[in-house]
């Protein structure tokens, strides 16, 4: 069976893909440092407790497990708190990054699938996005994912290291067999929001901008399922085990969801009427973020397959039990 490094492997989308990966015939190595995640277990592979800055640790993970490429998802992602310590996150996700990528060289190991995002294009000056819409994030934790997205093509050149950069639009929804889901301290993403406002978890729901150039004047969206985000990772390994050259993709739905239109789902999942209060504006928020996926379609024979009520409906699964008393999955192996 061949391994796969995962790291990041006890958040949200690392386990998930762990899962994906187990499913599809390999065995994931997590590595995860669990400064932000609970999850103490991943699916179909052990969990090594280290931090990717740890060159030494690394190092004896990959002479241990010797896998045959990485999935690397380890990285802060909270915009607000990037504006307000932009070192902490250049520091874990930049400096972090570039340890495990010497790490990797090291160890003989040319083959990486990368966690980026659409922050990386800043705000959109032309909707769908398309990977080649100019990159201009506006703040450091875009930035930080971009300075990486450039190493990689540097490690590449340099070092023949190839990778897949997977640019995520706004992943949501939980595993449908519900072993994981997403659970933050603090939260700040739209469908979990609104799910704790319609189950009397929280108080209300914000609406940040109720006057944008919209439908309904709300700011619209591309939600995508963990799941089906996860299995465009493991279709770019797969394109990447079999001599894929590198590349940018985005992962994405290719249709945007308004503000108002995620409460309505919500509510209508829930059979509960949302208290919502109006805010300002947030800066730097675009009325409009929509992924063109087209080039993941062709590329990967990837597309999403569920749909907005899918995923509200996982998610809505999974968050009527609190974090604390969410299920463990076993993890198994050990070198």
């Amino acid at each position: 069976m061949m391994r796969v490094l995962v790291t990041g492997a006890a958040g949200y989308i690392g386990s998930h893909a762990c899962k994906a990966l187990a499913q599809a015939g390999f065995e994931p190595i997590g590595v995860d440092n669990l400064s932000r995640s609970g999850r103490t277990e991943i699916p179909g592979g052990p969990l090594i407790v280290a931090d990717i800055g740890d060159r030494a640790v690394i190092d004896d993970v990959l002479s241990t497990y010797r896998p045959v490429a990485a999935m690397h998802f380890a990285a802060y992602a909270y915009v607000g708190e990037s504006v307000l310590q932009p070192a902490l996150y250049y520091r874990n996700n930049v400096v972090g990054s570039l340890t495990l990528l010497e790490a990797l060289i090291a160890a003989g190991i040319d083959r990486i699938v990368f966690s980026s995002t659409c922050a990386t294009y800043g705000v959109p000056v032309a909707v769908p996005i398309a990977e080649d819409h100019p990159q201009s994030p506006i703040n450091p934790y875009g930035s930080s994912k971009l300075m990486i997205e450039r190493m990689l093509g540097d490690f590449d050149a340099a070092f023949a290291l190839r990778h897949v950069a997977l640019r995520y639009f706004n992943a949501a929804g939980a595993d449908p067999e519900g072993e994981l889901g997403e659970c933050h301290d603090p939260e700040t993403h739209a469908i979990p929001l609104a799910i704790e406002a319609a189950l009397g978890q929280r108080a209300a729901f914000e609406i940040y901008g109720s006057d944008y150039p919209t439908t309904d004047g709300t700011a619209i969206r591309d939600y995508i399922h963990v799941t089906d985000l996860v299995d465009a990772h493991v279709r770019a390994l797969r394109y990447l085990l079999d001599g894929g050259t590198s590349i940018a993709l985005n992962l994405g739905t290719g249709r945007g969801h308004s503000v108002r239109e995620v409460l309505d789902a919500v509510s209508r999942v829930t059979g509960a009427t949302i208290p919502v209060r109006l805010a300002p504006r947030r800066a730097g928020d675009p009325p409009a973020l929509v992924a063109n996926p087209g080039r993941a379609q062709s590329l990967l024979a990837w597309q999403a397959a569920r749909d907005l009520p899918e995923i509200v409906r996982t998610a809505v699964a999974w968050h009527r039990r609190p974090c604390s008393e969410a299920p463990r999955v076993a993890a198994r192996g050990t070198a």
